[in-house]
């Protein structure tokens, strides 16, 4: 099995972010490492960052939580932490299918960044690799994208404020 490299490290950003993990508590050795591993990356590339963490008891439970947040709270980003291993039925399948499309729906709807490591896994080898190994640690590369999309966010709301999509093409429609 050949094991990917992280994603290269995002630079510090300044203002203060809201970054709330929703997290399993099933397979929780795993779910732990995760959390932890995302956690100390976060905070690492964002001192001042708050963090709020909230746990579920299972992967299936993670989105109600999530868009419980959005509608709730302010946040800058979620991240989802879970891991589900596969065994001789579809459940496993069906609830990785299940998370995701709930978890991309609410982030589109409500347009707040969602980085989504629950992980669907064969065996408890992956799960290891993906977890507990502090070279491909997913939690890592979950911090790292929350960063990268918290950065891209704060350009777009800049270059294109809410409010701001009538005007640019009544201005394209005149000018064109």
């Amino acid at each position: 099995m050949s094991v990917a490299t992280l994603p290269r490290q995002p630079r510090s950003i300044g203002p203060r972010r809201t970054i709330a993990i929703v997290a399993s508590l099933y397979n929780e050795e795993y779910v732990n490492a995760l959390v932890e591993a995302t956690n100390q990356e976060l905070l690492r590339i964002i001192p001042n960052a708050a963090i709020p963490l909230y746990r579920v008891p299972g992967a299936f439970e993670i989105p109600v939580c999530a868009e419980f947040l959005m509608q709730n709270t302010e946040i800058d980003a979620l991240i989802a932490l879970g891991v589900v291993i596969r065994g001789e039925t579809a459940h496993a399948d069906l609830v990785g299918t299940s998370v995701t499309n709930s978890l991309q729906n609410m982030s589109t709807t409500h347009l707040i960044p969602i980085i989504n490591e629950v992980l669907l896994l064969d065996n408890e080898e992956q799960a290891r690799a993906r977890c507990l190994s502090p070279d491909y640690n997913r939690g890592i590369e979950a911090a790292r994208a929350t960063v990268n999309v918290c950065e891209l966010f704060s350009k777009l709301y800049i270059a294109h404020p809410p409010g701001s999509k009538s005007n640019s093409r009544a201005n394209i429609a005149s000018n064109g």
